[in-house]
């Protein structure tokens, strides 16, 4: 099941090619409601001291800094060096104020190049999986889900945080004007028009809240929950390494 709209090769160029701008584009565009987002998602991975934690597509390491805020030692990969740099640097230089400026005594994070369909992981390594505004770049969805759910143990979660699209209006109207028209022309103020044009196609293409909780079952997981938020654009699944129960 492929959810891109690109090549591999092509979207992680894409993403070094945008890496310098991703973090302003992100706070323009969700008018900085994305860490309020992040956290919920990392409040469903139902992590805290000692828990493991590997945040696949992990951009700028955003995720992955929320999940070391709890006291996790957490693992950020991503295919594309350039977001890969920006992460590190993040969480070795953290800005005053920033949820890496003060990480509780054992928390760790580290940043590793991988790509999501084949993880340099063993199997039941991480008590969590997660991924934000990632899941729609992998060329597989289902085996990214899948390599998700292997390297989780048993009783693991994996937590899915996307974009997805309203069916009703007037948020549908709001959200079709701000993808198809919008952040195009954001993305040609910052110079990467090619960039900001992929963004609403892969959201489009991307499944809506039961589809994907039906791919996560597909991929192993179960007691499956999604919440929407921010009137329906966001939805966070959460699903459980081992189980065999799904409802929204």
């Amino acid at each position: 099941m492929s959810s891109g709209t690109l090549p591999e090769g092509q979207v992680r160029a894409m993403f070094d090619r945008i890496a310098g701008v991703y973090d302003t584009m992100n706070s323009v565009m969700t008018a900085g409601m994305h860490h309020r987002w992040r956290r919920r998602a990392i409040d469903l991975a139902r992590v805290g001291p000692d828990s493991k934690v590997l945040d696949v597509a992990t951009g700028t390491g955003d995720l992955a800094i929320e999940a070391a805020s709890r006291g996790a030692q957490v693992v950020g990969s991503d295919f594309s060096e350039g977001m890969l740099a920006l992460a590190r640097k993040k969480a070795d230089q953290p800005r005053a104020g920033s949820r890496a400026a003060a990480l509780p005594a054992g928390a760790s994070i580290a940043f590793e190049q991988a790509d999501a369909l084949a993880l340099p992981y063993p199997d039941n390594t991480f008590d969590a999986a997660t991924v934000g505004f990632g899941a729609r770049n992998f060329s597989d969805l289902q085996q990214g889900l899948r390599e998700m759910t292997r390297v989780v143990r048993p009783g693991g979660r994996v937590v899915v945080l996307e974009i997805t699209t309203p069916t009703h209006p007037p948020l549908s109207t709001f959200f079709s004007l701000w993808f198809d028209r919008v952040v195009p022309l954001v993305g040609r103020v910052a110079g990467d028009p090619d960039a900001y044009s992929y963004l609403p196609n892969s959201v489009k293409r991307f499944p809506g809240p039961e589809p994907l909780a039906a791919t996560m079952e597909r991929a192993g997981l179960g007691e499956l929950r999604w919440i929407l938020t921010a009137g329906g654009i966001i939805a966070i699944h959460a699903g459980v390494k081992g189980s065999v129960e799904s409802s929204p």
